[in-house]
């Protein structure tokens, strides 16, 4: 079993502050993730339902973990109503690998099998995530979180929503979490011990955060390529 000493770049190196990350981009929204007309509820209209994809970069703090994301991370859902009841259709999630600076390891954002994009007073959304952990031996599956114990957000708005694309149609916002907990690292064999005490697993909360820049471009399924609503009706929160 590897020793914390190799997967540390040198004893007394830790995480600093990361710059800012870099505003999320506005233009060339992917709607490639969208689900598919066949996978929205039973009952469902396409031309009630839209697809939003997400683009977001910020900055995360979890345990050791003091990083900015700013290779970004997207997420495409569609939303709409079937039968009278709002639905939500999970698309896909992509992220780019986050180096843990002063090692060896890398840690990847992932879905963790639930979300909820509908928008209230009290929060903007909420997503449940894991973070892959890979390196050096570290066994395919390792993770902070897992589908059964992810890492919970309860993202709360940083910056009122904004257009800033009409073509496509593209909000701009902010949202944050600084109240979530991290459980001890899950899959990761004989090396778990070692990876929680490098990246100080579990984390409580107060120690952690996620803060996040964020673009949601907004295509309708009534017709293809065709923006839904209008931009004033948007301003006021996407998915209210």
């Amino acid at each position: 079993m590897l020793s914390l000493a190799a997967l540390t770049l040198g004893v007394g190196v830790t995480a600093g502050s990361a710059h800012a990350a870099a505003p999320a981009p506005v233009q060339g929204a992917d709607f490639s993730a969208c689900p598919a007309l066949s996978e929205l509820p039973e009952g469902a209209d396409p031309g009630d339902w839209r697809c939003e994809a997400m683009t977001a970069v910020g900055h995360l703090t979890l345990g050791r973990i003091d990083q900015s994301l700013d290779k970004g991370m997207a997420i495409t859902f569609a939303e709409g109503t079937a039968n009278g009841e709002f639905r939500q259709v999970f698309g896909a999630m992509t992220a780019a690998p986050v180096r843990v600076r002063g090692t060896w390891l890398e840690i990847t954002p992932r879905y963790a099998g639930y979300f909820d994009f509908q928008s209230n007073d009290q929060r903007r959304g909420e997503l449940n995530l894991k973070f892959g952990v890979s390196g050096p031996a570290v066994p395919s599956g390792c993770s902070i979180g897992t589908d059964a114990d992810p890492v919970r957000l309860v993202l709360k708005e940083t910056a009122a929503s904004t257009v800033v694309s009409q073509d496509p149609l593209v909000v701009a916002f902010g949202v944050a979490d600084s109240r979530f907990t991290a459980p001890r690292t899950s899959g990761c064999g004989r090396l778990g011990p070692v990876l929680d005490t490098v990246l100080r697993m579990p984390s409580p909360a107060g120690a952690n955060s996620l803060a996040l820049d964020a673009r949601v471009g907004l295509r309708g399924y009534g017709e293809a390529g065709a923006a839904v609503s209008s931009a004033s009706g948007l301003i006021s929160g996407i998915s209210r």
